[in-house]
This record gives structure tokens, sequence and C-alpha cells, in this order.
């Protein structure tokens, strides 16, 4: 079968590296793709926001299933589109989708179906949440309700930072997603990714992961849309797991089915897991990036059987097999990111890093030049994978490939996985 990938971040070069894998695959494009996409599919100059275009570009090759890697398009209904025009897609309507596009929809959701949760206020002023603000005190989190490149929330610990971050959001520092502000409590615990494939009544648990916002060491600096990731997460036990089931994943999904807007795709909670359970910190309608990377490095089926599996709402009774294995990814990022950086520097030593067993180097933000040269256009850019016994063998080999690379405008973080490490995993 064809299939057409929509992205060009790490995320979607692990996709297309599993996808591709899959002896059912004919071709797999991908729109637009990055240096690294382009070595396991064609990739194509294709507009995902104009759904009429690629509505017309799947019938021209054939193409009958489209995976959508990231959030925007789905929130801005492509799923809709494409189903209008009877091409299956990997990702929920529009609606659905509300789930990572609208904080506020979330948190009332969460309120009707007793999904556990921070308490929150939402506002549509700086001078109300401001208010509210002077009522409740720090620390707090601000979170733009919309869309931000995962760059729309604050963890304020103090008045002056919760203030400033409220002003921000309102004076357009998140464009239209920050036109409506949630304020609420700081939950207190660990944080986890966890993962269900779900077909509109069933959803199948996938691994866990767990991610590092933060741009530095220690977990210092700003946030970040992820420096690493690994997975299992130890903390996901297999008691929290099903607690995340029953308590978030499974009531979403009763509530997507009760609002006539079924939910398919991928479902990711990112979660604090505090003295009393799990705890929803917020929906994504998709997969993370980067805990994808060691996902598809540790998954053991087919990719295209289960993406199948849940488009055509035949989950029912599925499984999902993982390599034993644990995987570490490491974030390679342009000095600068998350604020202002250059695009442009020549990266070498990829294929050096590439080639070691067990090692796969995920491109992010990368483009070829006119000479062939590998170069940075992105923040975030390289995603550098391994698998391990354990998380800490798994560390060990992502950081040698890491040293492989030679890139002097780059950074990275050096203490991926170190909640793992610290619990001797």
């Amino acid at each position: 079968m064809n299939i057409l990938l929509i992205g060009s971040g790490g995320r979607e070069h692990a996709l297309a590296w599993k996808l591709a894998a899959s002896p059912r695959i004919g071709t797999l494009f991908a729109a637009p793709g990055n240096a690294g996409i382009c070595e396991e599919a064609e990739c194509v100059s294709l507009n995902a926001d104009d759904f009429a275009a690629v509505a017309d570009f799947c019938k021209r090759n054939a193409v009958s299933l489209v995976v959508v890697g990231p959030e925007a398009p789905l929130v801005a209904g492509i799923a809709d589109a494409l189903a209008e025009e009877g091409i299956a897609v990997f990702g929920p309507k529009k609606q659905a989708a509300m789930l990572e596009g609208s904080k506020s929809f979330t948190k009332e959701i969460c309120r009707t179906y007793g999904i556990p949760t921070a308490d929150y206020a939402v506002f549509d002023s700086a001078e109300a949440a401001l208010e509210h603000l002077q009522r409740t005190g720090a620390p707090i989190v601000v979170k733009a309700d919309g869309l931000a490149a995962g760059k729309g929330v604050v963890v304020a610990d103090d008045m002056e930072t919760a203030e400033r971050a409220i002003r921000d959001a309102f004076s357009g520092a998140f464009g239209a997603a920050g036109a409506r502000v949630v304020l609420e409590e700081k939950l207190v615990g660990e944080e986890a990714s966890f993962f269900a494939l779900c077909d509109g009544t069933t959803a199948l648990p996938l691994a866990t992961a767990q991610d590092h916002k933060r741009a530095y060491d220690g977990d210092t600096g700003p946030n970040t849309g992820g420096m690493g990731a690994y997975s299992p997460a130890p903390v996901m036990t297999e008691a929290m797991c099903a607690r995340t089931m029953d308590e978030i994943v499974l009531p979403a999904l009763k509530a997507m089915q009760d609002a006539k807007t079924p939910y398919v795709g991928v479902l990711y909670a990112g979660l604090m897991i505090t003295e009393d359970g799990p705890k929803l910190i917020e929906f994504n309608v998709r997969f993370g990036d980067p805990e994808c990377q060691p996902l598809m490095m540790r998954l053991n089926d087919d990719l295209v059987d289960l993406i199948e599996a849940s488009v055509n709402h035949d989950l029912a009774g599925g499984t999902v097999r993982w390599l034993p294995d644990a995987a570490l990814t490491v974030v390679m990022a342009t000095r600068g990111y998350p604020g202002a950086y250059e695009k442009g520097s020549v990266i070498e030593g990829v294929e050096e890093a590439d080639a070691m067993e067990g090692v796969k180097v995920f491109h992010a933000g990368t483009q070829r030049d006119a000479d062939g040269n590998l170069i940075a256009v992105g923040g975030r850019v390289l995603n550098v994978t391994a698998l391990g016994a354990t998380i800490a063998e798994a560390q060990k080999k992502a950081y040698a490939a890491v040293e492989k690379i030679r890139w002097p405008e780059g950074f990275y973080r050096r203490d991926i996985g170190w909640r793992a490490i610290k619990r001797g995993l």
C-alpha cells in the first residue's frame, strides 16, 4: 500500500523508518520530510495546510492512508477533509483533536468525566487572570489555551514570573494561542508520558516514556519541545499503567464517543505521578517528540498493521509487542534554542554515529545544501537514539554516538535518563 506521512521532525523520521520496514509498503511519501526522512521515503513538496492539494496528491498517487505526525494539521481538520474524499487518516478528526487544541476544552472534559488533574481556572483577559493570581499566589502554572509548539507553558515558582507569563500571553507572545489562558495548581511528583492506540471505542496501551523538557543539565533553563527521552519509564509500574488506562485514557475515549466524535489515532497522556497516583497534565493527539524515537526503536510489531487496525476500528482483542530492551534518545539542538538561533551550520559525523550497532540517528531540522553537506535548519536538529539491555547501557551507547558527531554550533544535555540511572536501572 502507498502511504503519505505528514511532517518534518524527529518524530516523523522515526515513523518513516518504522513504516519503511514493513513488507506491506508500496511507496512511502513524506511531506515535506527532512534530510533523514528522504533516505526512507520519497519526499514531496506539499503544503499540509492545503487539504485539497493533499487529497489531490493522494488520488493521483494511489495513496490509501495518510499518517499525520504533528498536531497542527489535525487540530485544523485535515482528517475531516480527507475523510470526505474517502482517504483514511491515522489521527483524530478536528473536534476530537481539541483535546490538544484547547487546554480549557480538555479541563472541562476532565471535570465532567472525573479525570484526575490539577485544579484550574480559565481567563479571557489579563486583568482577570492577574486578580486570580493575587488570590492564589505562586507557585502556579500559566498555560496558553491553544497550540504554542510546546512553548506555551510557564511553571512559575514566584509571583513575578507568573505575572510576566500572563502579560506575555495576552500581549501576543504565543499568537492566537494566548488569547485565553489557563491557570492551574503546580502538581508535585514525577512526570511521565503514556501512549495508547485508539480506534474510537477500544484503546490499547503502548509503551511508556519520560521526556526531558528543560534545555540544560539538571532540568534547568527554559522549557523546550524536549531535549531527550527514554523508554520505558520506571515510574510507570504495571499498576500505574492500569490506573492511567482506567482513570484517564478510557474516560477520555468515552467523552469523545459521547460527543459523537470518536477518537482514532494515538492518544498521548502527559502525566504527573503524585502521591495520590497519576494526574493528567495535558493530552496530546499524536506521538510525542522526542518520545516517539525510543518507542519506535523498541516496537516489535509492524507499524502499518497497528495503524491499519486503528483506522479500521479493529483493535479489540489486539496486543502490541515490544523489545525487552530500553531505548534512549539525546536531542542535539542549535545553540540559542529555544530562543533565537542561526541556520545553515554544517554537521559532520552522522554517518559514523548511525553505523554503530544498536544506534539510529533520527533527523529533525536538517537539509542537504547544494554541495551535499548536511546542514542545520531548525532548533532541534538530531535525535541520537540507542538500544540497550538497561537504560544505563542505552545512555552510554547514545552518548558514545553523540561524540562521533562534529557540530560546533550544536549543544545537548549530558544527563538524559538521570532519573532512571539514579534508580540503578
